[in-house]
């Protein structure tokens, strides 16, 4: 398994000095979670009824622009989908566009494919399965909608499949979503509940694709694979249009809020999207050091030593703590 953010035992294992508790900076998670409160009892204590998951795939099919309900298979979280969505096109060569989450390189490697990870998009098309990460994680790079279409043509004659993971396409530029191209294309969209909503230990997410595609993934799910907290809830959240457009404000505000603290301490901001920012420095392993020793967790990368992922902080209290640990760094503590 790859290391992840979010991980507060490997942080206290390596500053167990730090002060308690911690900010954890490390995920692209909303610390503003939708108000998760009022779960039915019948939601634990029966099993889910497929018209429940019917009416939540028809309430998400709206919310992210997919042609209708078939398109989408909705599972316990999307890291469950990476290896049957890989699985879907029998081994070959897959070309991930690097650097990005590594789980999907990963999934396609357990799938029989031979991975190729690749800061030249011009070879996703030479692929049988290629993947995008739009935005892109860690460093919020966007492709084109009409680039990616390319892509996914050319991969359609071939037999192949164009793979767009739009975890935080909930702040992105929804006019370069494929949500609403799945239906005709050699493509499926992977879509998270849990981080624009804040509730990842909800486990929800869903593989947007042609109605045949949604099909068999749903197949190889079985039944119930969605708890019914969880149908329960992301059927609640995903139609309540008024919290979606108010928080998208409030994270852009706060993402340049957080942009400003970085520069005043001598970091530009190179990229990111409204749950994160991304930062470039020669001088990131002290950065990540000295937050680490004040309780404040940011994302530090082994393949990029230069470079540093912010969460957004969920009070004054953590701008107040992530703000203090800066002015150590500034003075070279």
């Amino acid at each position: 398994m790859t290391d992840h953010g979010g991980s507060l035992g490997r942080a206290r294992a390596l500053f167990p000095d730090a002060p308690e508790p911690w900010v954890d900076l490390s995920t692209g998670i909303n610390p503003h979670s939708y108000p998760h409160g009022g779960i039915s009892a019948t939601a634990f204590s029966r099993l889910p009824e497929p018209s429940a998951l019917d009416h939540l795939k028809r309430v998400a099919a709206r919310a992210y622009g997919a042609p209708d309900a078939s398109c989408l298979a909705a599972a316990p979280g999307t890291q469950i989908l990476l290896p049957l969505v890989m699985s879907l096109v029998p081994p070959g060569r897959a070309a991930v566009l690097s650097p990005t989450y590594a789980e999907h390189a990963r999934a396609a490697a357990l799938a029989g494919h031979h991975v190729v990870e690749t800061q030249d998009a011009a070879r996703l098309a030479d692929a049988d399965i290629a993947v995008v990460v739009n935005p892109n994680n860690p460093d919020g790079r966007v492709m084109r909608r009409a680039e990616l279409l390319a892509i996914a043509a050319a991969l359609g004659r071939r037999g192949g499949l164009l793979v767009i993971d739009e975890a935080f396409m909930d702040v992105g530029p929804a006019d370069e979503s494929l949500a609403g191209d799945v239906g005709g294309a050699a493509v499926a969209v992977l879509r998270s509940f849990g981080k624009f909503y804040g509730l990842a230990g909800v486990r929800l997410g869903f593989a947007l694709a042609s109605a045949g595609i949604a099909g068999r993934l749903e197949a190889r799910l079985g039944p119930w694979a969605v708890p019914g907290p969880a149908l329960e809830l992301g059927t609640r959240a995903l139609a309540d249009d008024a919290w979606r457009s108010a928080m998208r404000r409030q994270l852009h505000e706060e993402s340049q809020r957080l942009d400003e603290l970085i520069r005043r301490h001598g970091l530009n901001p190179c990229g990111g999207t409204d749950l994160y920012r991304f930062a470039r420095s020669a001088d990131a392993p002290r950065i990540f050091a000295t937050l680490g020793s004040q309780g404040v967790l940011v994302r530090a990368f082994d393949a990029m030593p230069d470079a540093l992922r912010f969460g957004l902080p969920g009070s004054e209290e953590a701008w107040t703590r992530l703000e203090a640990a800066f002015a150590l760094v500034s003075r070279g503590s």
